[in-house]
């Protein structure tokens, strides 16, 4: 058995694919439309990590998902937690759990899809600003 993708529905596509290629670094590695069933997919990975990618679907007829929160996470190992946060609020993401510890932060998809980020190794020394920030809202 091998593990393939984790897939998630998304609303806006563009708004997806700015959060995830763009803010959190993912390389796309293949998209692939389907016109009779009315869908795309975007399949993404961690550069230099394709075993583990995560599926956009996106319905082209409108739907409203619900249950985001009951998904569960997406989790990736980072170099620099800071520096990781720092580039996904230069992309307009609010951090909802910031890296206090040096080591764990939470965000959210624009379709609420939670993404845990982990300091790759031993936690970096807490600093500021993170470290006096409040969490926002769920992770």
């Amino acid at each position: 058995m091998k593990y393939l993708h984790t897939m998630v529905r998304v609303t806006d596509l563009e708004a997806s694919l700015h959060f995830y290629r763009d803010a959190l670094g993912l390389t796309v590695l293949r998209t692939n439309e389907y016109p009779q069933g009315r869908f795309t997919l975007v399949y993404l990975a961690a550069p230099g990590d394709e075993d583990a990618q995560v599926e956009l679907t996106y319905n082209w007829d409108p739907e409203v998902y619900t249950g985001g929160r009951n998904f569960g996470h997406l989790a990736y190992a980072v170099d620099n937690i800071y520096a990781t946060c720092e580039k996904l609020q230069a992309h307009g993401v609010t951090i909802l759990r910031p890296p206090r510890d040096g080591r764990m932060a939470f965000v959210r998809s624009p379709d609420d899809i939670s993404v845990e980020l982990l300091q790759k190794g031993e936690a970096l020394a807490p600093l500021a600003p993170w470290v006096d920030m409040p969490n926002i809202g769920s992770w």
